[in-house]
């Protein structure tokens, strides 16, 4: 017989050689139960299976002779076995948990993310985009402004980073065009959160931020300082009170009449002190805001409060408070569970055009909840009539849009399937 080290390494030989096959049957079964039940198989029945199979196995390849057999180098070959198939088990159970449940085209053509360009910001991934190469103009559009190329060029967005390269160069397309008012954008996404983008400029100004059924006025006032785009403000006159969205305003640099104290010179914002003036830091903000002082403010109101401000020459200015967004709350909340938002239109001749919410079983057989429901605009007026928390009795045809909410492997397959 053979030292003892040298039955050992025969041992191991012995236990790869005849354990390849028990391995990929206890990794395919473990995967298979945790895919198809979701319950894990026994350790005890993998070993004792993949045992009896590497002896099958050992026999046909005519390694179980007398001499084999009362040697250490069995026990070894036997431990070696039970090892492999003990890792080829955990294996596929993790295989089967991690694969999703619906495995579609759309799922293996998707891209993410490279976890390399990945910042973990308070428990959640954000990857931030920066554009790569010169912004390029749109054909059919005017080129873009000098100022406003470089503009683009020049900046970076913070998006989460679980969102597929699709989704994330959606948003950004919004985000481009909700910061500069582009009349269109185009972007391309790498793995590597490098974005290259076409833009078009803003094909009009102020009456594409003008809301449906709004109209635009300006009057001359006293504005606050830092009120930016979108602000709620109250405009008082003498005869009325009109609230209203501001759209635009400019400082024309001079000072409110009659001021208490004359502001010390140079940009504003400081604080005497006996030493002189010291400087107190301003936070950047995202939009452009005012700088304070006598200006025009473009504010806008319903028709018949334009009517009354048309006719006044200067009016006082207050911002109003929005309160707390609680929406963001829900939102986040939502996400903290592993739930996702996601708009879907219906399509024409798909499996929700002309049915019902409950006679399509949404819920049961996409896992996702609807919670509102916004049909295309109606012919006469052009409003879209909305629905919240929809009835299963509603009913749906092409180009409805539904807001549902589920996990985002859901949410994709009900996307492919639906849209």
């Amino acid at each position: 017989m053979a030292s003892l080290p040298v039955e050992v390494l025969y041992g191991i030989y012995l236990g790869l050689l005849t354990g390849i096959i028990p391995a990929l049957v206890s990794g395919t079964l473990g995967f298979l139960f945790k895919y198809v039940t979701g319950v894990t198989l026994p350790g005890l029945g993998v070993v004792v299976l993949s045992v009896a199979i590497a002896g099958v196995n050992g026999g046909l390849m005519g390694l179980l002779d007398p001499t084999v057999s009362s040697s250490p180098r069995l026990l070894v070959a036997v431990v070696v076995i039970m090892m492999l198939s003990l890792w080829a088990h955990s294996q596929g159970d993790r295989l089967g948990v991690s694969m999703p449940k619906r495995v579609t085209l759309a799922s293996l053509r998707r891209r993410n993310i490279s976890a390399d360009v990945v910042d973990i910001v308070g428990g959640v991934g954000k990857v931030t985009l920066r554009p790569v190469g010169p912004v390029r103009d749109m054909e059919g559009y005017p080129p873009l402004p000098t100022e406003l190329r470089r503009t683009i060029s020049e900046g970076s967005w913070a998006l989460p980073a679980d969102l597929p390269l699709a989704e994330l160069e959606s948003r950004l397309v919004d985000r481009l065009k909700t910061e500069y008012d582009l009349a269109d954008a185009a972007v391309t996404l790498d793995t590597q959160g490098r974005a290259t983008i076409a833009a078009a400029p803003p094909a009009s100004g102020l009456s594409r931020r003008v809301p449906p059924g709004k109209r635009a006025v300006s009057v001359s006032a006293l504005l606050p300082t830092g009120a930016a785009r979108g602000d709620s403000v109250v405009i008082r006159t003498d005869e009325t009170r009109v609230a209203g969205m501001l759209l635009s305003a400019k400082s024309d640099g001079s000072k409110p009449p009659a001021p208490p104290k004359p502001d010390p010179p140079g940009d504003g914002g400081g604080v005497a002190t006996d030493g002189g003036t010291e400087e107190v830091p301003i936070p950047p903000t995202t939009a452009p805001t005012t700088t304070g002082g006598e200006g025009r403010l473009t504010a806008a109101v319903t028709r018949e409060q334009a009517r009354t401000l048309l006719d006044v020459d200067r009016a006082q200015v207050a911002v109003t408070s929005r309160g707390t967004r609680r929406e963001f709350e829900l939102v986040s909340l939502l996400r903290r569970s592993g739930r996702r938002f996601q708009k879907v239109s219906v399509r024409a001749d798909g499996p929700l055009d002309g049915t019902t919410i409950g006679a399509a079983t949404i819920r049961d057989s996409y896992d996702v909840t609807v919670l509102a429901l916004r049909h295309p605009p109606d012919e006469t007026s052009g409003d879209r009539r909305w629905s919240f928390s929809p009835r299963g009795d509603a009913e749906l045809s092409a180009g409805d849009e539904l807001f549902v909410v589920g996990r985002q492997a859901a949410l994709a397959a009900f996307t492919e399937v639906v849209a």
